[in-house]
């Protein structure tokens, strides 16, 4: 299995801010932020509170096999002051068919670590790629911060972050035959 990426764009994600790595097993790919951090109070400007990022692929899939996205791991940092939330949420889907319904998660502050966030999808309701159709599949992610009751003077954020300057997004694929 290989995957190349169409397009990156959004807020969350400028050019170059955004990588993309298959595991060795191809059972997922891990998407790699530098830049994606959303964040309200203090000196934010009055978009820096939503940030987004959508990704364009194309996966090539063995002969004769199609895949769905069983489940996603997000991990991040967030920083929010009490009475500040934050959400996290995310969609996919395939080229021309209809969006998944998003899975949002929130924080609510006073908070200052790291968060994860798994979505678990039940295998009836999978959407595979149509067999032997060649769709890009989208991912779409948010990040969201609200200032809520928080002191204005002080900034709360929430970031696909980490120690080491990056947070990898695990994707899980599940795989089928397609009827030969």
């Amino acid at each position: 299995m290989t995957i190349e990426i169409a397009t990156v764009n959004g807020s969350g994600c400028p050019t170059g801010t955004a990588a993309v790595a298959v595991s060795e097993d191809k059972e997922a790919f891990t998407v790699t932020y530098s830049d994606y951090l959303a964040q309200a109070g203090g000196s934010s400007g009055p978009t820096d509170f939503r940030k987004n990022c959508q990704i364009s692929m194309k996966v090539h899939v063995p002969q004769g096999f199609t895949y769905a996205i069983s489940s996603t791991d997000y991990r991040g940092f967030a920083s929010l002051e009490p009475g500040a939330s934050a959400v996290e949420k995310a969609s996919y889907y395939f080229q021309g068919m209809s969006q998944t319904s998003a899975i949002s998660h929130t924080l609510k502050g006073q908070y200052a670590d790291n968060w994860q966030f798994s979505d678990r999808t039940d295998v009836s309701e999978l959407v595979f790629k149509p067999c032997g159709e060649d769709r890009n599949f989208n991912i779409n992610t948010e990040l969201r911060v609200y200032k809520g009751t928080s002191d204005a003077a002080k900034t709360s954020f929430m970031a696909f972050d980490s120690t080491d300057g990056s947070v990898r997004t695990t994707y899980h694929f599940a795989w089928k035959k397609c009827p030969g």
